[in-house]
């Protein structure tokens, strides 16, 4: 009965640790501690309220990970895929696009949690706030400024699907031309890239910024990229992406966000550790 109990409630604990901590690994890690408490304290006495408990282990376990994190550069979401995803993939990918993951992660890890626990979860404020031993009025002030970052984001959510996946094609075969004359057209003045290498592999330090600078930045990446490249179209966090291979190892993947007519911004993920569950990365 415990273990059903667990399993009808994993897919909540999943995407409160993956919300909170950006990262598909540490949100499986937290989902397996989390049931191994679950199953000492049911052994031990029953669970009144097994919602609420499992929420409350994984809402701290996944703050715990959060303070032990040292990560060096630029943290991004971990990429999650769909198609032929596992189980805990899908439950993610489903309903944590890359524009939400990204504005979650620009919130402190307090807001962060009010937010995914009070709005999306619909656990009262004061359940929240027995969850982090704060006050109600306190959980109250967390949310109400996790909704403005959430706001604030907004444009990032209104992007038509199709002329994201479109753009998204384009970019790729001006990429693979080496056309820089295409690239830049495809780019908004001030659009920047984000790269996230965690130490364990080589990229640009700080964002770049530029239509001229980035298609310079791309084109400069793919003539590094030796050996059989291919760029493959792909969808990652519900959201149009890339997956760039060497050899039939992954290199890295990258997502284009779209603004207007012309894609603002690109995000990179190279950390070889954020690239398991797409397959073998590069070595």
């Amino acid at each position: 009965m415990s273990t059903d109990e667990y399993l009808r409630h994993r897919g909540l604990v999943l995407r409160i640790a993956y919300d909170i901590t950006g990262s598909l690994s540490e949100a499986e890690d937290i989902a397996q501690e989390t049931w191994l408490r679950w199953h000492r304290a049911t052994e031990e006495t029953g669970i009144a309220q097994p919602k609420a408990y499992l929420a409350r282990i994984a809402t701290n376990l996944a703050l715990d990970a959060l303070r032990r994190r040292d990560y060096p550069g630029c943290f991004l979401p971990e990429p999650v895929p769909e198609g032929d995803a596992t189980d805990s993939e899908l439950l993610v990918a489903e309903e944590v696009s890359l524009a939400l993951a990204l504005v979650l992660q620009s919130m402190s890890p307090l807001e962060r949690t009010a937010f995914v626990l009070h709005d999306v979860f619909s656990f009262s404020h004061e359940e929240v706030a027995e969850f982090l031993g704060r006050s109600p009025s306190s959980v109250r002030q967390l949310a109400s400024r996790a909704r403005r970052h959430i706001e604030a984001g907004r444009s990032r959510f209104d992007v038509d699907t199709e002329k994201h996946r479109r753009l998204t094609e384009v970019f790729l075969t001006a990429c693979r031309a080496g056309d820089l004359e295409s690239l830049k057209n495809l780019l908004a003045e001030d659009v920047t890239v984000f790269s996230d290498g965690g130490g364990r592999a080589t990229v640009a330090l700080r964002p770049v910024v530029g239509a001229d600078k980035v298609a310079r930045f791309f084109l400069g990446l793919a003539s590094k990229m030796t050996g059989t490249t291919s760029f493959e179209p792909a969808n990652l966090n519900s959201t149009p992406a890339w997956i760039a291979r060497v050899d039939g190892r992954i290199d890295h993947v990258g997502w284009p966000m779209v603004a207007g007519d012309g894609i603002s911004a690109f995000y990179i993920v190279r950390n070889p550790e954020k690239l398991t569950s797409l397959g073998r990365p590069q070595e």
